[in-house]
């Protein structure tokens, strides 16, 4: 078989849904899952020994908190000891161990690398895939946040491998959503300096880039890979709790981490309840102005019940809506934007449109490409691009210019870091630079390559 019949997808690895996406015939399908929806929650839970991923998965965690795994991609590539990863870690009811500084998840007698979890959901859209075409998949583009770092790349790639794909590439996730935007669009061919705000479940990125005929340049990257709506759940989860410590003086939060496994798995199983019920009552505040929060048996016979105001919730979550608008206000001079694009669900909070649109005077946002699906979109056509289905003639091609979205360079003993490649330089790019190893600490590596500055 030609290597160009061989279908690739384009697959958006979310924090909190998966998406998957393929180009076929002249033009993108979304791949339904086994249940007939564009999207699957990013979970995986063990049972009895049975491995559940998706909808199905989500739907016991309830029941099986301590064994339903979801945030991997908020694992993957860090430290144990990472502050972010601490304090995610005081409100999952599953356990994070760890081993030699490296975080691992408890499931049973097996402690799990992050990106056997990411696998596993890999290896579950790839057979939704192959029963939507009707034949074999090895091939995929997977989509990351623009700032990962090279390391959270790379056990990306782990992860499709072992889930049978060969990753023909790794692209941005605002610049796959830019790639989908431009081809849904006419512009003339005109050039044009497009924003894009992807603000997901759980990472943030914004993306500055020039779309011409046939090509996009990437001017300028940042975001934040721990910052989306799951943070403004955990915001209004943290709320109820403390109403409800108010109303009955009981923490919620005892037991979590006691040495008892009855006690352990009932304050988690409290708290995965009253985490899903959080999530639900968010999105409904983006259409309504009250919401009540309501959680039967939270302890013992009591129900939890809160009400909560789009005011209050705006309120509790000011702080990180404005660090939004402020990584974002870092780029492009303003006056020089003609599109802001929003990608991604949690871009559909009112406050988060109107904070956004005053910053830029008024503009009005574009909304015309799906948030949930854009980013799959994107990727599958760079998946074509890759293998062959899209000519480098087809007015569908697109060059894709990007940059490095953080600096490279050489962390150095005792302190420092020397920048090889800055920020925002063109890739793919080589560089050279001379050191002197000091004869003082030569019992030591005085460097290691590294990036994130």
């Amino acid at each position: 078989m030609n290597s160009q019949d061989q279908p690739a997808i384009g697959i958006d690895l979310g924090t909190t849904y998966c998406c998957t996406a393929i180009y076929a015939k002249g033009k993108v399908h979304v791949v339904r899952n086994g249940i007939g929806k564009n999207t699957t929650p990013s979970y995986v839970a063990f049972n009895i020994g049975k491995e559940i991923v998706g909808d199905a998965a989500k739907r016991q965690a309830f029941s099986n908190p301590e064994n339903t795994i979801f945030d991997a991609k908020r694992i993957i590539g860090r430290k144990f000891g990472d502050p972010k990863l601490q304090e995610d870690m005081r409100l999952w009811p599953f356990s994070v161990v760890d081993e030699q500084g490296i975080p691992k998840i408890a499931v049973g007698d097996r402690n799990l690398h992050p990106e056997e979890i990411s696998a596993k959901l890999l290896k579950q859209l790839k057979l939704d895939a192959e029963a939507y075409l009707g034949e074999k998949v090895t091939k995929a583009v997977i989509t990351v946040p623009a700032y990962f770092t090279d390391g959270q790349r790379q056990a990306t790639i782990d992860a499709g491998t072992m889930a049978g794909l060969n990753v023909l590439s790794i692209i941005a996730e605002p610049t796959a959503a830019a790639l989908a935007y431009k081809l849904q669009h006419s512009f003339e061919n005109r050039e044009r300096n497009v924003l894009i705000f992807d603000l997901g479940g759980g990472t943030f990125d914004v993306v500055v880039m020039r779309t011409s005929k046939g090509k996009i340049d990437v001017l300028a990257v940042d975001g934040d890979t721990h910052l989306g709506g799951e943070d403004f759940d955990k915001k209004l989860m943290e709320h109820c709790a403390v109403e409800f410590k108010k109303q009955h003086n009981i923490d919620l939060f005892d037991g979590k981490d006691s040495k008892s496994k009855q006690e352990k798995d009932e304050a988690r199983r409290k708290l995965k309840r009253l985490q899903g019920e959080c999530e639900k009552r968010k999105v409904e505040l983006a259409a309504a102005r009250l919401a009540e929060v309501n959680v039967d048996n939270m302890h013992g016979d009591i129900d939890l019940s809160v009400m909560v105001t789009r005011n209050t919730f705006e309120e509790l979550n000011a702080t990180l809506f404005q660090k939004t608008i402020k990584i974002a206000s870092a780029k492009l001079d303003k006056s020089r934007i003609d599109d802001v694009v929003l990608v991604g669900g949690s871009t559909r909070i009112p406050k988060i449109q109107e904070l956004l649109q005053n910053y830029f005077g008024g503009k009005t946002l574009d909304c015309s490409i799906n948030p949930d699906e854009a980013v799959a979109y994107g990727a599958a056509m760079h998946a074509a691009m890759l293998n062959g289905l899209v000519g480098k003639d087809s007015a569908e091609y697109e060059e894709i210019q990007d940059v490095a979205p953080m600096s490279i360079g050489l962390q150095m003993y005792g302190g420092g870091f020397s920048v090889i490649i800055p920020k925002s330089t063109k890739t793919p790019v080589k560089a050279k630079e001379r050191y002197r190893r000091l004869m003082i600490i030569r019992l030591v590596p005085n460097y290691h390559l590294s990036g994130g500055r």
